[in-house]
């Protein structure tokens, strides 16, 4: 069963790069919550289902997730132009913010009130991030894995990087590759299904 499009797209490179700086200026600590609202809520380029797929794939490229993904969906709907503007989007205006923000906390980034902020917003950041991927498991119903496989990959994800302090390369390595490998035999399956009459 192929995934339903998405029933919007960006309408022209400036379009990707406004979008992608408003998106990057909201981003504190962690964007995933945010760029799963705007891409897949309000502006609908992506079904759930297409959110999770390309997630999955900008975080085992290098570089931080936000921008391989704007780098697909640039690319997706304009080539190479929309790929650098999706990426400059993403870039450009929080860059400015970061560079006046370590001019001002320079002068006070050892006071006990700056690190209890840091700490309290790295506590924000973690609960984002689990609220949205609460709230995206809804979407693995579809997934050709089934539920309880991609539960399964998610809890030995979790636990070998979490819990035994395992370097994320091997957890990745061993874990997509188990993943890569029973959706290829689910996938065969279903296409073998289909073919008989």
């Amino acid at each position: 069963m192929s995934a339903p499009e998405a029933p919007n797209q960006p309408q022209s490179k400036t379009d990707l790069f406004v979008s992608f700086s408003i998106l990057a200026l909201q981003g504190f600590g962690g964007v995933l919550a945010v760029v799963q609202r705007e891409l897949v809520e309000k502006k609908k380029w992506l079904t759930r289902e297409q959110f999770i797929e390309d997630w999955a794939v900008a975080q085992i490229m290098p570089g931080p997730n936000v921008v391989n993904l704007a780098l697909m969906i640039g690319g997706r709907y304009f080539g190479l132009a929309g790929a650098l503007a999706g990426v400059a989007g993403i870039l450009a205006a929080p860059m400015v913010v970061v560079l006046l923000l370590a001019l001002a906390f320079g002068g006070v980034s050892d006071s006990a009130w700056a690190q209890g902020a840091l700490r309290g917003m790295g506590a924000v950041s973690a609960g984002l991030i689990a609220a949205v991927g609460l709230k995206l498991i809804s979407a693995l119903k579809s997934n050709p894995m089934g539920m309880p496989v991609c539960i399964a990959l998610a809890a030995a994800s979790f636990g070998g990087v979490g819990l035994l302090r395992l370097p994320l390369a091997w957890v990745l390595l061993a874990a997509g590759s188990a993943g890569c490998l029973w959706a290829y035999v689910q996938l065969a399956r279903q296409v073998t299904r289909k073919e008989q009459p």
